[in-house]
């Protein structure tokens, strides 16, 4: 069988290619941190500022995973791995598109971020703690998860009755009880841009 497979992947246009075409080089920022933390608002601002200055970037968050490619999984233990699982490989294949992906999920655990970063690869895995107490997250309770959870009407809440573990070494920390969120989205901005931006030299 194998005799009659005639590989082409050195036809195909390579990352490097699809870097030059965009003019950046493609990383994933992996946003980890509690719900309430910021890290949608984050995510979506820093969007924006990495668009404004002339870098394409695309956000996966909850509202454009769960609903859509992950709408057949829970929040059992089994499902949230697999939905990280799933996330981290989409992630993947946009780097090797050239594309800077910001992933914004709370992905509790260092076993279950380490996975991510293990598909991904060392070398594109960006990981960012947005750090928030847990008090200032639940202030922050714009939708009422965490007094349902507190009411025990939501099971396997993280950081209510399911622990968050934080990165240990993050490659950037932003605490959002302190900064604000243009603060915030600049801080994670100036960290990127040494690692995206495409020199003279490079081309």
């Amino acid at each position: 069988m194998a005799d009659h497979i005639h590989p082409i992947f050195d036809r195909l246009l390579q990352r490097a290619d699809r870097e030059r075409r965009l003019g950046q080089r493609s990383k994933v920022v992996w946003l980890t941190g509690l719900s309430g933390s910021g890290k949608s608002t984050i995510a979506q601002h820093l969007e924006r500022r990495l668009y404004n200055e002339g870098f394409f970037a695309q956000v996966l968050d909850g509202d454009n995973i769960r609903h859509g490619i992950n709408n057949n999984l829970g929040f059992s233990e089994a499902d949230r791995r697999e939905n990280i699982r799933r996330i981290a490989e989409i992630a993947k294949l946009y780097a090797h598109s050239g594309i800077i992906t910001i992933n914004s999920f709370i992905s509790p655990t260092r076993a279950i971020r380490q996975m991510a970063r293990e598909i991904i690869g060392s070398d594109d895995f960006v990981e960012v703690f947005i750090n928030a107490p847990l008090e200032v997250c639940e202030a922050r309770d714009v939708k009422g998860l965490y007094e349902k959870a507190r009411a025990g009407l939501i099971r396997g809440f993280t950081g209510i009755d399911d622990p968050y573990e934080p990165p240990p070494a993050p490659a950037l920390e932003v605490n959002t009880a302190q900064l604000n969120i243009e603060e915030s989205v600049e801080l994670i901005f100036e960290y990127l841009l040494p690692l995206i931006a495409i020199k003279d030299t490079d081309n």
